[in-house]
């Protein structure tokens, strides 16, 4: 059964910083791409980070370039997001994706962490 439980949402302050943490179970993580999504009031669930498997760069997306950073530790089967500088448009439910990265149609959801930036 797989298995993908983040942790680490909360209140942020305006120009904080959360560190949002994805534990996985079920895969063999290594040779999984993992990205982060998030999904704001009002909007469409968007992807905001991936890390590969392999030696591709990292992808961002462009509003959270230069302030967000992903990261993974293979050997405890755990994806990480470190969010700086964050701003009220950080809002959103963000959620950890695994795909098999030889087989994109073979992918799991987490449930959804809630990071709310507020003053």
């Amino acid at each position: 059964q797989v298995q993908l439980v983040e942790s680490g949402g909360g209140l942020g302050q305006p120009g904080g910083s959360l560190r949002l943490s994805c534990a996985a179970s079920g895969i063999s993580f290594s040779i999984y791409d993992m990205a982060w999504y998030r999904q704001g009031p009002g909007k469409q669930r968007e992807l905001v980070a991936r890390i590969f498997s392999g030696l591709s760069a990292n992808y961002y997306a462009d509003s959270v370039k230069g302030r967000f950073t992903i990261s993974r530790d293979n050997a405890w089967n755990t994806v990480h997001l470190r969010m700086n500088s964050l701003s009220p448009q950080d809002t959103a439910v963000y959620y950890c994706h695994a795909r098999l990265a030889s087989r994109w149609s073979e992918d799991y959801w987490g449930q959804g962490t809630q990071v709310t930036v507020s003053s």
